[in-house]
């Protein structure tokens, strides 16, 4: 029995493992850059807390302009070579944080940034479609997620030793984040194999011509804003609840760390078994239904918190915490299915920039949105949030189905 635990925790190939190494190191490295930058951005480039948050936004801002072109270069020119160019140009620029100062500076760096990591992420979701056949699929990209999770804490906990060790260390974390992602690339150009379209055309113009573009699939579209929304987990679990506890509970503070290192741990152990549904459009429908349901008892669990004392706050808010967890677990698995079985393979990266709008689109909006409506109504507020994910997950429902007639009408081939 342990033989087979541990064979169905691990990932099952070769390339998967590859794969999973490489997600492990460029998390590693992005994983320790971003625990940093609070102190990096303030302390070293000498910007105010403000500054930043205009920076960060003016960049996500560029990323969003950039979704659908760089889902549709990644069908030009290929998904593996565009994610390899793109990683080095991004490893490239993280040597140069450190000569960084003064808040024009600091904008024109994240936006560079934000283009090459835009069209890297798509290139790199297209890669890992093409490259795993449809029954394995699902599972493959599962395991990438946690050992991304891995990845992250790692960096997480390098970071933490910069930041113990003071101003002068902090600033050598950008170094180390740009040689990890050095050989990142080097390993992604040459351990990992290069993909061949799944899909069969005479050359890669006909094959983007004989299907219309992705905005054309208006189920699809409406599909990729319903996942946007649903991942809003994310905002509760980084955002909300954390203000939550220290504004509204008597839970203490130091709760936050164990409520994240809890949901680590759970993201790395569950994510492979609960994607397992996600094994059609209609499993991955019922992903939806499940992630929609969880979404809705975290809220209800957490509003609750208003009242209780000491140790109820405490075992209420971790419980709020967990299901917010598994809101996230199925939501992902969802994601997975969905952009496998309602993709049109004959423009994957046109399919993926449009998926990833709903979560480029996600932290614009949610994290004030949700803030405001937690923190100044109250459980009113939790309610509203509860209806905003309820509705996301009713809404996908016609959307996928709408999407997969869309598939159907122009002759996509199903999964690929």
């Amino acid at each position: 029995m342990r033989t087979r635990w541990w064979s169905g925790a691990l990932p099952q190939s070769g390339l998967e493992r590859d794969l999973a190494v490489q997600c492990v190191l460029s998390a590693f490295a992005t994983g320790s850059f971003l625990t940093g930058t609070a102190v990096f951005f303030t302390q070293v480039v000498g910007l105010s807390g403000a500054q930043v948050g205009l920076g960060l936004s003016a960049s996500a801002a560029v990323a969003l302009l950039l979704q659908l072109p760089a889902g549709r270069l990644a069908d030009r020119v290929g998904a593996k070579t565009l994610w390899v160019v793109a990683s080095a140009v991004e490893a490239a620029l993280y040597f140069a944080w450190p000569l960084i100062g003064g808040m024009v500076g600091f904008v024109a760096m994240l936006s560079v940034l934000a283009v090459f990591e835009t069209a890297g992420r798509n290139a790199r979701n297209v890669y890992r479609i093409t490259v795993f056949p449809r029954e394995v699929r699902v599972r493959a990209l599962a395991y990438m997620r946690a050992a991304r999770n891995v990845g992250y804490t790692l960096g997480a906990g390098a970071a933490g030793v910069a930041l113990g060790l003071g101003t002068d260390a902090v600033r050598l974390v950008p170094l180390l984040t740009g040689v990890l992602l050095v050989v990142n690339a080097v390993m992604i150009a040459l351990v990992l194999p290069s993909v061949s379209r799944t899909v069969h055309v005479d050359t890669v113009e006909d094959g983007i011509a004989a299907s219309p573009a992705a905005w054309r699939n208006t189920g699809f579209v409406v599909l990729s804003a319903c996942n946007g929304v649903l991942a809003s987990n994310q905002v509760l679990l980084n955002v909300v609840v954390p203000l939550w506890l220290v504004e509204r509970t008597d839970a203490p503070p130091v709760l936050l760390a164990w409520l994240f290192g809890t949901n680590t741990v759970l993201a790395v152990l569950l994510t492979v078994r609960a994607s397992r549904v996600a094994d059609s459009v209609q499993g991955s429908l019922r992903a939806v239904r499940w992630s929609g349901w969880a979404f809705v008892v975290s809220c209800a669990v957490i509003a609750v918190t208003h009242d209780t004392v000491g140790w109820v706050s405490i075992v209420l808010i971790w419980a709020g915490h967990i299901t917010i967890t598994g809101a996230e677990l199925w939501q992902s698995a969802a994601d997975w299915g969905l952009t496998s079985e309602l993709s049109d393979h004959r423009r994957l990266g046109d399919y993926q920039g449009v998926w990833g709008l709903g979560y480029q689109v996600e932290p614009l909006v949610f994290p004030a949105l949700f803030t405001y409506l937690a923190l100044e109504w109250g459980t009113p507020g939790w309610v509203v949030i509860a209806a905003i994910g309820v509705a996301a997950a009713v809404v996908a429902h016609p959307a996928a189905r709408a999407a997969q007639r869309h598939l159907e009408r122009v002759g996509a081939p199903v999964g690929a």
